[in-house]
């Protein structure tokens, strides 16, 4: 379909036009800087969502001060797993909401409990037993008040999958990090109960999580996401298959596309390079090519992930 006259972009279920872009205050430059540098591969819809969400709290979608999550989660009604994409604060969002009510006074360097190292699901971890972090607000009267969050790590970290208590990737190599920014969360809630309770997306990555948790909201998947999202995607996609060891293996996966998608979503949690992680879509999407849907939600994964681990890199 060609791009017709006052038209950004169109997909299969909605037209994101020029009037829908300027009743949110949005030209089109800032609108493909939003779906290309922001968001990258998330749909148009899923986009708008998070812009709204921005909308309404007086937030710049540019700082990208919530996350698109693709989730498959689990629908308390009907028990079943269904795919959506989930807007999630992250820990930047909360900052933001401090330091703009007037009242934020600093915070202390965390404290970390001793290190603890313990088996599990095989996997040998290590790790602080807990993490105290200690934000202080201004009172109405000048006084300055502190408010602590003590937060364990075992009962923070996420698995690398749903039959396994090993933690994924994220978890192991950031022990430290990824228990602080959950203690942060927790202090700033404490200090600042406006802010809400919903969790960051840095407390819930690679969660498993049910619907009345999140903000829910059914996404159409574009039917040309077959052709991915970034020529690296095509790249990927039509490259020419290195044989591997476990290449008659991989030839023998009996699983049906759901299965297969399931197991990518989880796995994609646990890589800590971009070669893993590219090595993995690569298959998925070979796997997948037959079928739209599905690859579109491969690729939406794919494109969170790799985000996140350029970003940790950095």
């Amino acid at each position: 379909m060609g791009t017709q006259t006052g038209y950004v972009r169109m997909s299969n279920e909605i037209a994101i036009t020029n009037d829908v872009l300027a009743i949110r205050g949005i030209d089109e430059v800032t609108w493909s800087a939003l779906k290309n540098s922001i968001y990258p591969g998330a749909k148009d819809e899923s986009v708008m969502m998070a812009v709204d969400y921005c909308r309404a709290r007086q937030l710049d979608p540019l700082l990208k001060p919530v996350h698109l999550v693709p989730m498959s989660v689990k629908d308390s009604k009907s028990g079943k797993n269904e795919w959506r994409d989930v807007v999630m604060p992250g820990i930047g969002l909360y900052r933001i909401q401090a330091y703009r009510s007037g009242d934020y006074a600093g915070a202390n360097e965390p404290e970390f409990g001793p290190d603890v190292t313990q088996t599990l699901s095989g996997v040998e971890v290590t790790f602080p037993q807990w993490c105290k972090y200690t934000v202080s607000k201004r009172m109405a009267s000048g006084e300055i008040v502190e408010f602590s969050a003590k937060e364990y790590w075992i009962e923070n970290y996420a698995t690398g999958g749903r039959d396994t208590s090993a933690p994924n990737a994220m978890w192991k190599k950031r022990p430290y990090a990824q228990l602080a920014k959950c203690a942060e969360a927790q202090a700033l809630r404490k200090a600042w109960p406006e802010i809400g309770q919903q969790a960051t997306a840095e407390e819930m990555e690679g969660k498993y999580i049910d619907s009345p948790d999140i903000i829910e909201r059914d996404v159409t998947p574009r039917s040309q996401a077959k052709h991915g999202t970034a020529s690296s995607m095509n790249s990927l996609i039509n490259a020419k298959t290195v044989k591997k060891p476990d290449e008659q293996t991989r030839k023998a996966d009996s699983r049906d596309p759901e299965e297969m998608l399931m197991a990518f979503t989880s796995a994609a949690m646990n890589y800590s390079t971009v070669s893993e992680l590219d090595k993995a879509y690569k298959y998925i999407a070979q796997k997948l090519s037959d079928d739209d849907e599905l690859l579109a939600k491969a690729t939406d994964v794919y494109s969170v992930r790799r985000e996140e681990l350029n970003e940790t890199s950095m």
